[in-house]
């Protein structure tokens, strides 16, 4: 093992929060650093390889995963990357001045000049912050899934998604993420087009670094069903090597097919849009599944259909 990485045995999962924040704090003291940034943030850096990825997390999400640890660390036993993680305990907007003071200081420490190459990575509230704080490394590479671009009323005023969150300040510092990324060698934003409110911010995100990637039907459990079906850490790579593009997507885009959590979100869409000939299909398919049981009674539901040979599904799903 390679002894400038974690242990990869280490498992912070199920502890209670104090506990889990002074492993994590260990982690850091032995590897790099932990720093509190206020109470509602901190930076977790592990010293490793030449390249770094950034990832912006919520605390709830990283307990959540697999042994309680950032997203990243899979990727450090991976490729031997460096890791930054900036950590939020709330939603993940990252609109603090604490947290703009540190980006701040490691720019004037020139700490991002230390790496041949450094990839940003957020979904959704942490791919804001991922698109706006890439200013910080000229040069630097970012992968979105359904990134906001801001939630300032007056640009933003059709979402009603997040309320609260309009309260804070996407006006000032690293504050409206589509001017952010002008610095960037290449942007990666992956949505689902048919999902309207991702779709108009993933608009916003028009330059001529950004490449869009279509994922259509995922919604808004896209997060998930990247990571259910394990795909997660070769879209990291493939977005550090400047590799992602429609066709490599579309590659590995096609594992949804077998994806449970995608195919009953498919479900779902095709019930409410009354669809019933695209709806028997994707039952028959789902025949060949895990849960074949499930799709079988959906399909006797469906007036003049019966079970017979699966097919795969329509391209156009």
């Amino acid at each position: 093992m390679n002894e400038m990485l974690p242990d990869p045995e280490i498992d912070l999962s199920g502890l209670p929060v104090e506990a889990w924040q002074q492993g994590i704090d260990a982690i850091g003291e032995e590897h790099g650093y932990y720093e509190r940034l206020g109470s509602d943030h901190a930076a977790l850096f592990i010293d490793a390889g030449p390249r770094l990825l950034v990832s912006f997390e919520t605390r709830d999400a990283i307990r959540r995963n697999p042994r309680g640890l950032p997203r990243g660390f899979e990727m450090l036993q991976r490729t031997g990357w460096s890791l930054l993680v900036l950590i939020c305990d709330n939603e993940g907007w990252f609109r603090a001045p604490r947290v703009w003071n540190y980006v701040d200081r490691l720019i004037d420490e020139g700490f991002f000049e230390d790496f041949e190459r450094v990839l940003f990575y957020g979904h959704h509230a942490t791919g804001y912050a991922a698109a706006a704080f890439s200013v910080a490394s000229p040069g630097a590479r970012v992968l979105a899934l359904r990134p906001i671009a801001t939630l300032d009323p007056e640009v933003a005023g059709w979402d009603r998604r997040h309320l609260a969150a309009r309260r804070l300040d996407f006006t000032s510092r690293y504050g409206y993420a589509p001017d952010m990324i002008d610095a960037a060698e290449r942007v990666t934003v992956i949505h689902d087009p048919r999902h309207a409110a991702d779709a108009v911010h993933a608009a916003l995100f028009r330059r001529p670094n950004v490449t869009t990637l279509r994922a259509a039907h995922a919604g808004a459990r896209l997060e998930q069903i990247l990571d259910q079906a394990g795909l997660i850490p070769e879209l990291l790579e493939l977005a550090m090597e400047d590799r992602l593009d429609r066709a490599a997507f579309a590659r590995l885009w096609r594992a949804r097919r077998e994806n449970a959590l995608y195919l009953r979100g498919l479900l779902r869409q095709l019930e409410s849009a009354d669809r019933p000939a695209r709806l028997a299909r994707l039952c028959r398919h789902g025949l060949a599944t895990p849960e074949a049981a499930h799709y079988a009674r959906r399909l006797e539901a469906l007036p003049g259909s019966a079970p017979r040979a699966t097919g795969p599904v329509s391209r156009a799903s």
